[in-house]
């Protein structure tokens, strides 16, 4: 980095201890001097201090008690980056590594990615270090109540609009959305996304991370001339986003062959059996390695889900989990695409194994948008007071990714970085919101 290494060195002095927050800043401004080298407008406005300094941080204490009545502290967080493109939009994650520094590098992340979709939302994240492993419905419902008793004075349609993450799915949406209207006395659907689809949400939401992370794929295999049909997959995590990125690469002839949990992965060479892993993960809320007992295929205890080979890696499960080491093992064995199901979930070093190496890589903020996207769409589904069919709402999406993968690769072409799907992801959403903030002045 040149112009921006000591706007990086300012960012670790003011933020210290955020590991995760400064490796999703310096991913992406290691990319950025290109732009500012043509544009010195955009550093005379100190749009990239600006930028990586949130509108506003909120932290909260969540107590409630057990069903044994015993009390329990924990803490929420609600970090709104950016609003210059609309409301602050993204995501809430219940999990025990929950804290400051994680939310704001997904925060961070989610300012981009919104901007790619070409949707009028900007960047937010939240979240809370409760573990939801093991609660009973009862216990996730009286936190999720004692988590928006403090939230809802912060959001609305207009202005904050969460959704899932890990550890929070349409359960905890239902009850997050009950207290919400239950203290505001107001049905704002518009508030939350990633409803039911009965009282407000919209069909293929659920679906749509993992999908739109596979139609990224195609396009960019597409882009070498290639196609997803025939090719052997490799997939981390079991949660939604994975469950419904194998789904869609099943549709389009792929053979995925893994999955994940904390607790180990399993080896299907047959294919994942997508309705046997369902009943598991989505009904049973069970662990993966009774997949392989029932199914018969192999599980692996601990992590290496990346030492499978394959043709094409889908990191679907958390940050950081494939490594400079796992990505030297794909590359060993002949991958030729990855593309980021989960946020950051490729370490920077693992990144660079892959450029060099030739295989085509997505980041996250380009490849996993379908989520954020189809969240938009129900927003405007909300406002409209309307409700699409599953295959309108999939149509749409697939449009939306197909302008994401082409932005992207254009852009990268543009700045003389051709296939460099970061380059172009960063650059492209980097620009859509400095100038938005040029427009909006000095705010």
């Amino acid at each position: 980095m040149t112009l921006v290494e000591p706007l990086y060195a300012e960012i670790l002095r003011r933020n210290r201890g955020e590991h995760e927050f400064h490796q999703a800043v310096r991913e992406v401004l290691e990319t950025l001097d290109p732009v500012l080298e043509r544009r010195p407008e955009l550093v005379d406005a100190r749009i990239v201090e600006r930028l990586c300094e949130p509108e506003r941080q909120i932290a909260f204490r969540v107590p409630w008690t057990d069903d044994s009545g015993d009390i329990h502290v924990n803490r929420g967080f609600r970090v709104e980056f950016s609003s210059v493109l609309g409301p602050y939009k993204g995501g809430l994650r219940f999990h025990p590594s929950v804290n400051l520094g994680i939310v704001k590098f997904l925060g961070f992340e989610q300012i981009f990615k919104n901007a790619l979709t070409g949707m009028p939302i900007g960047g937010g994240k939240g979240g809370a270090d409760f573990d939801p492993k093991g609660r009973s419905d009862a216990e996730i419902m009286r936190f999720c109540q004692s988590f928006m008793t403090e939230l809802h004075r912060h959001i609305g349609e207009y202005t904050d609009v969460p959704a899932g993450d890990i550890g929070v799915g349409g359960r905890e949406i239902g009850y997050l959305f009950g207290q919400y209207r239950r203290i505001t006395n107001r049905h704002e659907s518009g508030v939350l996304t990633g409803k039911g689809v009965t009282w407000g949400g919209s069909q293929a939401r659920t679906e749509a991370t993992g999908y739109g992370c596979v139609l990224f794929t195609a396009e960019m295999l597409r882009s070498r001339g290639e196609s997803l049909d025939g090719q052997t997959l490799a997939v981390s995590g079991s949660g939604n986003v994975a469950i419904y990125a194998i789904e869609k690469a099943q549709q389009l002839g792929a053979t995925v062959v893994t999955c994940s949990d904390s607790d180990g992965y399993v080896v299907d060479e047959k294919g994942i059996d997508l309705a046997l892993l369902k009943e598991i993960k989505e009904v049973r809320r069970g662990r993966i390695s009774e997949y392989a007992e029932r199914r018969g295929a192999r599980f692996v205890p601990g992590t290496g889900v990346w030492n499978v080979p394959c043709d094409v890696a889908l990191p679907c499960a958390t940050q950081n989990e494939l490594t400079e080491e796992d990505a030297r093992t794909l590359v060993r064995n002949g991958v030729k695409t990855v593309a980021e199901g989960a946020n950051m979930p490729t370490t920077p070093e693992a990144v660079r194994v892959f450029q060099e190496a030739g295989v085509a890589f997505a980041p996250g903020k380009a490849a996993n948008a379908g989520g954020v996207a189809t969240s938009a769409l129900e927003m405007q589904q909300n406002a409209s007071r309307d409700s699409w069919t599953f295959a309108y709402t999939e149509e749409r999406l697939a449009r939306i990714m197909r302008h994401i993968h082409d932005s992207c690769y254009t852009t990268a072409e543009r700045y003389g970085a051709p296939g460099n799907y970061v380059v172009g992801a960063n650059i492209a959403g980097f620009e859509l919101v400095a100038d938005a903030m040029l427009a909006q002045g000095l705010i």
